[in-house]
């Protein structure tokens, strides 16, 4: 979110807000509203308490999808329309009141940066809204209601290939993969291969 952040910043301070942006919940100040976007670490009851509100913004239709990755476990189900949520911190993960939902759309042929860009839009929209309503935006939070579930961590063994099964049938798996941080590989005759991933722009094929 590094790249998408000082919009929100420029946005807010030409609104009049005084804005403070940390990468470490340890030094913040004291303020009204918190947004932890991106922001992995499980930070204390102490430290959410130096605000009225703490907001995280999470790419699941919570209850269900809490944890680890939520946009890349549902491009990998299939799922091309993904649902993003604003709640509030709470004291476990992904479990306060949720104040709204949107939604995403992609075409189905997007790779791991466009999907990013696409959420990181709609995570920008879901703040900028909620402060402009704010206070009003803040007494709207609804209690999370269903059977949660979770999605564990992903580690380099996710981006694993199957040389076995054909390179459409993983191409969600491709899409997913970050070429410099955690590429796709497979092992062959006892030696460790990487794949990387790229497409042409839409701008590439209207030339031709």
């Amino acid at each position: 979110m590094n790249e998408y952040i000082p919009v929100l910043i420029f946005d807010w301070i030409d609104d009049g807000h005084e804005v403070r942006w940390a990468h470490d919940a340890a030094e913040l100040p004291a303020g009204d509203m918190c947004f932890f976007l991106s922001y992995e670490k499980i930070v204390d009851k102490n430290r959410l308490m130096q605000h009225r509100n703490n907001l995280v913004v999470h790419a699941s239709d919570l209850p269900k999808g809490r944890g680890w990755s939520p946009l890349t476990w549902q491009i990998l189900e299939g799922k091309d329309k993904i649902p993003v949520t604003i709640f509030e911190a709470g004291e476990s993960v992904d479990s306060g009141p949720i104040y709204e939902k949107a939604f995403v759309s992609f075409s189905g042929n997007e790779l791991i940066e466009e999907l990013r860009c696409g959420l990181a839009n709609e995570i920008v929209d879901l703040c900028r809204d909620f402060v402009s309503g704010y206070p009003d935006s803040a007494k709207l939070g609804l209690k999370q209601e269903g059977e949660p579930s979770f999605y564990p961590h992903r580690g380099p063994e996710d981006s694993k290939i199957d040389v076995q099964k054909s390179l459409l049938s993983q191409f969600h798996l491709l899409r997913t993969v970050d070429n410099n941080k955690y590429p796709a590989w497979f092992e062959y005759k006892g030696r460790k291969f990487f794949l990387k991933i790229t497409a042409k722009s839409n701008l590439d094929n209207a030339k031709e």
